[in-house]
């Protein structure tokens, strides 16, 4: 099965024009991360992320109305806790 790449790539001006135009979807609301500094960006290292692939999956209505409640990136994030499940039998 070949996976289908969905990554867009935006310029700056494209992303200012979107911005501009209030195409942008970034949440008003959305909290800034914490500043860098120089010795951040020293030992910084870039890291692809890993392919995705599409399933079918039922889960107990309960577990995903819980993840859902919270806000969009629901899937995202039962995503994260599942990855965190496979780190940590891999220790």
């Amino acid at each position: 099965m070949t996976q289908k790449n969905t990554t867009v790539k935006y310029s700056l001006n494209e992303i200012k024009r979107k911005v501009a135009q209030g195409e942008s979807q970034t949440r008003a609301d959305a909290p800034e991360g914490p500043p860098v500094d120089k010795d951040f960006w020293k030992h910084a290292r870039v890291v692809m992320p890993r392919g995705k692939t599409s399933v079918h999956l039922r889960v107990d209505s309960d577990v995903f109305e819980w993840f859902k409640k919270h806000g969009e990136g629901h899937l995202t994030r039962m995503n994260a806790v599942l990855r965190s499940y496979v780190d940590a039998q891999k220790d």
